[in-house]
């Protein structure tokens, strides 16, 4: 992989290396970023970012707002940096703003999901669950924090190690090693995440049929509260998809086929967290939950089945 942005061309003069005087393959990457594509992404995210901040400060759900903000941000500096790479595939720092900024995004994107689980296990009934709410938020954004130190960590190392020499190379490659690492601890996290919550659904689904239909049903079948439940679930199944497919990426190489197949980028990477964020924003608590975000900390589920929830 080269990393550099002075490279050598082929007379082997010393002059850095624009798209006129070395071959693409020298590139960071292999492919010139299409500009429309991303310029999309950029868009949407960028459109996405305002309503978000509207609806958190409207709604005043700040630990979802801050998380989720923190989220687009980096989404949309992540493909700007990809549109600078269009006419500059070998800038090894449009580079790196594009590759660390995309890899940890999705992790402030999860912490909002867990934190938002917790509020729906306190609304439907608490008592069905392994694990109390605040112990939910607890564990799972903890793993978020370990996978975002190490994703933060090996792109720091990446962003450090610059240049030709075996030494950076295998410094790169460290990075992009502990990157991995942070990405695969992000899928196995948000795969028992993603057990857990369907296994807590099941209990609850089976238990209102049972016993508490009378009582729980009509406050949970608005199409508000429907829209917040199954939108976490798609943004936690499109996440995961998409982590997955960072890991296999990385695991190969930037010059691999897979890493250099920017249609399969922009599938399984930008319109997988598109999908997630435009279900954290039409699923918002803030529409779907008549509570105040903090007061549900508050409060356990029994004095919740007499309270309105959904619109």
């Amino acid at each position: 992989m080269s990393t550099n942005n002075t490279n050598t061309n082929n007379t082997q003069t010393d002059v850095p290396c624009t798209l006129d005087t070395c071959p693409l393959s020298d590139g960071i990457i292999t492919y010139q970023p299409n500009i429309a594509g991303n310029a999309f992404f950029v868009a949407v995210f960028g459109v996405l970012l305002f309503v978000q901040l509207g609806l958190g400060i409207r709604h005043k759900t700040w630990s979802y707002l801050v998380a989720v903000v923190f989220g687009l941000i980096l989404e949309v500096v992540g493909y700007v940096g990809r549109i600078q790479l269009h006419d500059d595939p070998f800038n090894f720092n449009f580079f790196i703003e594009y590759l660390v900024c995309l890899t940890i995004a999705p992790a402030f994107l999860t912490a909002a999901i867990y934190v938002t689980f917790a509020r729906v296990v306190y609304s439907c009934d608490e008592r069905l669950s392994w694990i109390r709410p605040k112990r939910i938020s607890i564990i799972f954004m903890t793993c978020d924090f370990v996978c975002l130190v190490l994703q933060a960590a090996g792109g720091a190392i990446t962003s450090t190690s610059s240049g030709e020499s075996q030494e950076a190379a295998d410094m790169r490659q460290t990075g992009v090693n502990i990157m991995i690492g942070g990405l695969a601890f992000q899928v196995v996290s948000l795969f028992l995440f993603i057990l857990y919550a369907a296994v807590y659904a099941w209990r609850w689904h089976a238990a209102s049929a049972l016993h508490y239909r009378h009582r729980l049903q009509p406050a949970h079948s608005t199409l508000g509260w429907r829209s917040l439940v199954f939108g976490l679930a798609i943004a936690s199944v499109t996440i995961f998809v998409r982590c997955a497919f960072r890991v296999a990426e990385l695991w190969r190489g930037f010059q691999s086929p897979l890493a250099s197949n920017e249609v399969a980028f922009m599938l399984l990477e930008g319109t997988m967290v598109i999908i997630a964020c435009l279900c954290l924003t039409l699923g918002h608590p803030g529409l779907c939950l008549d509570i105040a975000w903090k007061r549900i900390d508050a409060v356990s589920s029994v004095d919740l089945e007499n309270m309105h929830i959904g619109k």
